[in-house]
């Protein structure tokens, strides 16, 4: 069996959950991690609310470099939202895995109704 080589994203993501974590506990007024975990899960989700927002404006206008930055500042305070409900990156990781192969379509269709 062949190795798979190496996926830096993955690694990016991992260090991003690691020092998140170690930031988790410093002073708010030293961290914005601290800041944000400090004001709850509420105040993050707004906040994952607000870059997704800016992420398809910048999408929309057509502008790769302010995607680019957007796309970050989400992915970040999305992990930041993951530790605040204490799920790991690798559990979403999981469940992207689980779904690879399957039709988004038919992926959704699964899904119970609420």
């Amino acid at each position: 069996m062949t190795a798979l080589p190496p996926d830096p994203a993955a690694d990016t993501l991992a260090r991003l959950e690691a020092t998140i974590a170690a930031r988790a506990g410093a002073d708010p007024d030293a961290s914005y991690v601290a800041r944000l975990l400090a004001k709850g899960v509420g105040k993050i989700a707004q906040k994952v609310g607000e870059e997704a927002t800016e992420t398809v404006i910048a999408a929309v206008s057509q502008d790769e470099a302010a995607l680019t930055g957007e796309a970050a500042d989400l992915l970040f305070h999305l992990m930041v939202l993951l530790r605040a409900r204490g799920v790991p990156l690798a559990a979403v990781l999981a469940e992207l895995d689980r779904r690879e192969g399957t039709s988004g379509i038919a992926e959704k269709a699964s899904r119970p109704r609420s």
